[in-house]
């Protein structure tokens, strides 16, 4: 009988460690130990406000498939310091300055470990690996995306209008303050959070689990300076010559039920994207497919374990 995955504890035979990014600044990842006869490598990036203790789970059944697994944080997320004016509000100054974080530890992971070679990320990480694949700061063999952040669900005008109305609100004061507002108490997850990410309430109680005991994990609102370089950086990726760059092969996990990030800009991506297969999971999934329940996160699993043989096969 196999063992229950325990979500609570990193596995005994992963590592965690920290790499040093091109400025020195010191980021976070884990690595599983490559196999004896590798199928290949999976790198591993979150979304925004994430730390890669949600993803366990995932990035283990990867490892025991045959795939040598990394996973990181990104700069000022999880426990990768902070960027903004207090401990939980999420800043970046550049989008750019995540996908160079992106192509220094992709060097160096590529050149240490075997091919096939498979860039995934979840949310704005989904987003990330994209555009760093589109602007060559990396060069994966084929891409994973998991409810890419491509635009948001929640806009009520065209990216065009909202990106220079955020860009004027973001000017107005520091543009490292609080995008909006997270909860009532300071510091406590606020109750309609769970509705927006997974139905599993067990893996939703996970991430409060870890928040509680990696207090330096725990992050809430994106800063202003980060909603308008994200408009900046969404508006760039879907310019139909910069997805047309991405030539790679490309699986897309999705649904149209998602509330955080817009479907339809993942479809644009999906016309777009020379070799794309996009799966919509409709009202089975909220926003983290991965971390949902057993029945949308076996198919999903199911549909990456069928791209991934393809590309080790």
């Amino acid at each position: 009988m196999t063992t229950p995955f325990d979500r609570r504890a990193i596995p005994a035979d992963a590592r965690e460690s920290r790499w040093h990014a091109a400025d020195g600044h010191a980021i976070r990842r884990i690595d599983w130990p490559m196999p004896d006869a590798p199928r290949g490598s999976i790198l591993f990036l979150p979304g925004r406000g994430d730390f890669y203790e949600k993803y366990l789970e995932t990035l283990d059944h990867w490892a025991r498939q045959g795939w040598r697994v990394t996973a990181a944080d990104w700069r000022g997320q999880a426990a990768s310091g902070r960027l903004g004016t207090d401990a939980v509000t999420g800043h970046i100054d550049d989008f750019a300055t995540w996908v160079g974080d992106l192509g220094v530890l992709w060097r160096s992971w590529q050149a240490e470990t075997s091919g096939p070679h498979v860039l995934a990320g979840h949310s704005m990480g989904g987003h990330l690996v994209l555009r760093a694949a589109a602007e060559g700061a990396v060069a994966p063999d084929a891409l994973l995306l998991s409810a890419p952040m491509l635009g948001f669900a929640a806009q009520v005008l065209p990216p065009a209008v909202m990106h220079p109305l955020a860009r004027v609100i973001a000017a107005l004061g520091d543009p490292r303050r609080p995008a909006w507002k997270w909860s009532e108490k300071p510091g406590e997850t606020p109750a309609s959070r769970a509705a927006l990410l997974t139905h599993d309430q067990a893996r939703y109680e996970d991430e409060l689990w870890w928040r509680e005991h990696r207090p330096e994990l725990v992050m809430g609102p994106g800063s202003w300076g980060w909603v308008e370089r994200a408009y900046a950086s969404m508006r760039l990726l879907a310019r139909d010559e910069v997805l047309a760059r991405v030539t790679q092969p490309v699986l897309i996990l999705a649904t149209d039920n998602d509330k955080l990030v817009g479907y339809r800009a993942i479809e644009h991506a999906a016309r777009v994207l020379p070799d794309v297969r996009l799966v919509n999971y409709g009202k089975a999934s909220h926003h983290e497919i991965l971390r949902e329940a057993d029945s949308v996160r076996d198919a999903a699993l199911a549909e990456a374990d069928a791209f991934l043989a393809g590309l080790s096969g």
